[in-house]
């Protein structure tokens, strides 16, 4: 159990959150959301002890064992994937370490018996003799082999680098599991088998994650870093979602009103205040208005942006066809024999273990590259906007500001008009003035959504278009691409992004592609039943 009272953490004078009082309880999973900047991976390192709070405090019972998931995914390079695993529980480690030196005292005692016979209990009784199959069940669930737990963490994979840490992180039936985004490299199976063990961990978990299916599918509370406050809430992502909807609209009529009360006011006051007769209830309509102004309700950090494609004209009845597409990539055939016909009204997702197999499609579409075989061919009707997994080439080479990069793609180059739409997409005031090389991974990915917008294209072809972004602005295009009307080619790792967009699932696979109408799920049941 985490009690936390009366906490508050400052940065040079700006509150991240203040007067924050909760209780964090067994048999719980507690899902921490808030915009970029809020405060989310800060306040997941107050409650481990790595940061210390302004103000406050954080309390964990006694003899409570915490693990957290770590992300330097290069720290542990010097030791093998089981050692890794087995630090996950120090204690049982550190015992580890000590049986293994005095048995390899060359002058043992008496004293050294005694010590390693005291080690020997304390290391039956934290498991220890079950640790390396613990360690291995661990890993066949994330999918990889047992052997691999023999193998030095230096020839790991970056992918498989993330499996270990986060196998480190569940080792040992720990009394709190944190973890910062554990869903992160993970493919699908590897996710679900983690959904499965948290619901039935019998401690407590907290989380940050992006990923709104697997926030509803784990979490029993969503804790809300907001309005500088930290509240907990009853129920999963989508309960708090549209929980947070409604109850916004309620602020939002109430604010309406006192801004309205004050414009009331205020003409009230302009047009009597020279009036004698009037003034002294002239004074008194002021002291309301400081009033109101001192108890206006806060403005709220979530800040959605305006995600719309719409189409210039309409697609004829052929879109696109790709025959027989094969392509090597560095030694490796990634692309084999690939064909397939997208129709009108098709929103069709890529999927598969092999993203550079995506990619690369993509890429052959969008004649970035070549095939090595097979052809393609776009309907005349059809015109496309890409949006790339790597989109550095737009960025890294330019000094342009925001406002003049996106005016390279914009048919009215008004700055009233650049503006306006900048400010959709949260880029306001002097924003649009940054160099564009210097953004955020975030606000890279909300330029070259603003670019593809711009081109009025019936065709939207997207590689991970949720990477980098927060849940606010990957709810805003998760809406847009479902009421656009065109067509959409699309590869994501987010599970409910897929479902509710897709109505058409590829998967690429090494000899050719399956080709599945219907929804992700659909697709996935019928994969399950088909592999049993």
């Amino acid at each position: 159990m985490i009690t936390v009272t009366d906490l508050a953490l400052s940065f040079n004078g700006q509150t991240l959150f203040s007067n924050v009082n909760l209780l964090f309880q067994s048999g719980n999973c507690y899902g921490v959301i808030g915009a970029n900047g809020a405060g989310k991976s800060t306040f997941l390192k107050i409650l481990s002890g790595e940061l210390e709070p302004t103000k406050g405090e954080v309390a964990i019972s006694p003899k409570t064992r915490m693990s957290v998931l770590k992300q330097d995914h290069y720290a542990y390079e010097e030791y093998t994937v089981l050692e890794t695993i087995l630090q996950g529980n120090p204690r049982l480690y550190e015992v580890l370490q000590q049986k293994d030196a005095l048995y390899n005292k060359e002058d043992f005692t008496e004293e050294d018996g005694n010590l390693a016979a005291d080690l020997e209990a304390e290391f039956a009784e934290l498991g220890g003799w079950d640790a390396e199959t613990d360690a291995g069940k661990l890993m066949q669930g994330l999918g990889m082999d047992n052997s691999v737990l023999y193998s030095q963490m230096s020839v790991l994979s970056e992918k498989e680098k993330v499996k270990v840490l986060l196998a480190r992180a569940l080792f040992g039936n720990p009394d709190i599991i944190m973890m910062d985004e554990p869903t992160n490299g993970l493919d699908i199976k590897s996710i679900a088998w983690l959904e499965d063990f948290l619901l039935d961990y019998e401690g407590t978990v907290i989380v940050v994650s992006h990923d709104r299916h697997f926030l509803n599918n784990v979490c029993t509370h969503i804790v809300d870093i907001d309005y500088t406050k930290i509240k907990m809430y009853v129920g999963n992502y989508d309960f708090w979602y549209e929980s947070s909807i409604l109850m916004q609209r309620m602020l939002n009529d109430q604010k309406k009103k006192a801004e309205d009360k004050i414009k009331e006011l205020q003409a009230f006051i302009q047009r009597f205040s020279a009036n004698k007769s009037k003034s002294k209830q002239a004074t008194s309509r002021k002291k309301l208005i400081d009033k109101l102004t001192v108890e206006e309700m806060p403005a709220s950090s979530r800040k959605y942006p305006y995600v719309g494609f719409t189409m210039d004209r309409e697609p004829g009845k052929e879109i696109l066809a790709v025959e027989g597409i094969s392509k090597t990539v560095d030694g490796v055939k990634v692309l084999d024999n690939v064909s397939f016909r997208v129709a009108k009204g098709d929103k069709v997702a890529f999927v598969g273990e092999n993203e550079i197999a995506n990619t690369t499609l993509f890429k052959i579409l969008m004649e970035e590259l070549e095939p090595d075989e097979g052809t393609f061919k776009w309907g005349v009707s059809t015109t496309q906007s890409y949006f790339p997994a790597d989109n550095s080439s737009y960025f890294n080479d330019c000094d342009l500001s925001i406002i003049h990069w996106l005016e390279q793609y914009a048919s009215d180059t008004h700055e009233t008009y650049l503006r306006g739409f900048l400010g959709k997409m949260l880029f306001s005031g002097e924003d649009v003035n940054k160099p564009v090389k210097v953004l955020s991974g975030g606000e890279k990915v909300r330029c070259m959504l603003s670019r593809m917008m711009m081109f009025g294209s019936n065709v939207l072809v997207l590689d991970q278009p949720t990477n980098h972004l927060d849940l606010e602005s990957i709810t805003a295009v998760n809406d847009g691409l479902i009421d656009f009307k065109g067509i959409v080619l699309f590869a994501s790792h987010d599970h409910q992004f897929i479902q509710t967009v897709a109505n058409r699932i590829i998967e690429i696979t090494e000899h050719g592609c399956i080709d599945r109408m219907g929804t992700y799920d659909e697709y996935l049941e019928s994969r399950y039943r088909f592999n049993q």
